[in-house]
């Protein structure tokens, strides 16, 4: 059986870059194409998966529902954060192949390459389909935009980021032993990188779940129940943790998070007991005590009572649902 993952963090990390801490892909797929101008590429939506593009040479148009977003260069990345369909193409009004009608060589269980074109100008690019499954990630994913853009950054973040790519590169047209973990890591660096862009400068980032965790006295009583769901939090402990009296602390929290805080303690743990029935092999009973539950029945009442369904059902159950 799988060890359940720890919530323990440092109490100095500020609650953004703990929710960035737990951006880790899981079930991830790579696709290193080699494109020749002109090409036209359709990729069908997949719900509840990021894609990103991250060209390592020449270029190509990203397209979201016909209409043309942006000309992605080395140095530059595209996320489409929840799925939705786009195009990849070598200049506007290139016919579409959809991507699944074209050859494409397996090399491994997440791995294959593409090779497709007129045989013009070149292009070389790495794509990938990630999902994330801890409660934090899937908060965060949520309130991106369809696309984020990433491409205007200061003079140190462009020597990196030209040195990752470079590197991305070699491993995706090698894939030597270890190749796979080494691109995971990297494009885990850089789709933060990318979301932390998002963050810095758009107005959409100040406000609901993501504003209140950069609000100075909610952020961190949020972070406190992120490290410690088991803990029997109440609202009058989460206003003295937060320096503020119960009805103010209660009424600014559900103006900025959308419910009351414990319904959002609730929340929390249902969550997490998901993502270790899921994926820690861990058993209802353990869970149960693992959240400060008196038993397992006690625990199986109140997930069945947040979720519809008991416990034993959790594998039908997807992260987002518990976000609705």
């Amino acid at each position: 059986m799988g060890e359940m993952p720890s919530l323990s963090t440092n109490p100095r990390v500020e609650p953004v870059g703990e929710a960035l801490h737990m951006l880790r892909m899981s079930g991830a797929f790579y696709c290193r194409s080699e494109l020749t101008a002109p090409f036209g590429i359709d990729l069908p939506p997949m719900p509840g998966t990021l894609m990103f593009h991250v060209v390592t040479a020449g270029q190509c148009r990203l397209e979201v529902e016909g209409e043309s977003v942006k000309t992605l260069v080395p140095g530059s990345l595209g996320l489409i954060p929840h799925g939705k369909g786009h195009r990849l193409i070598s200049e506007v009004g290139t016919p579409c192949v959809p991507l699944f009608d074209l050859p494409r060589a397996l090399l491994s269980e997440r791995y294959e390459e593409l090779r497709f074109g007129g045989g013009g100008r070149e292009t070389t690019m790495l794509c990938g389909a990630v999902t994330f499954e801890h409660p934090a990630a899937v908060h965060l994913l949520r309130l991106l935009p369809e696309i984020v853009l990433a491409d205007s950054w200061n003079d140190s973040e462009a020597a990196w980021l030209e040195n990752t790519v470079r590197l991305i590169g070699a491993e995706a047209k090698g894939l030597r032993p270890g190749g796979e973990t080494i691109i995971t890591r990297l494009c885990d660096v850089l789709v933060i990188q990318a979301i932390r862009s998002w963050i810095d400068h758009s107005p959409e980032a100040r406000t609901g779940w993501l504003g209140a965790l950069q609000d100075p006295q909610l952020g961190p009583a949020m972070s406190l129940v992120h490290r410690d769901p088991e803990k029997e939090w109440s609202v009058e402990s989460l206003a003295t943790e937060s320096g503020m009296s119960r009805s103010a602390f209660a009424t600014r929290f559900a103006a900025c998070v959308g419910e009351s805080p414990m319904r959002y303690v609730t929340r929390w743990r249902m969550q997490i007991a998901l993502s270790w029935l899921r994926e820690s092999g861990a058993t209802v009973a353990e869970v149960g005590n693992r959240l400060g539950y008196s038993s397992e029945a006690a625990f199986s009442r109140a997930f069945k009572r947040f979720t519809g369904v008991p416990p034993s059902a959790a594998h039908r159950l997807s992260m987002s649902a518990l976000l609705n």
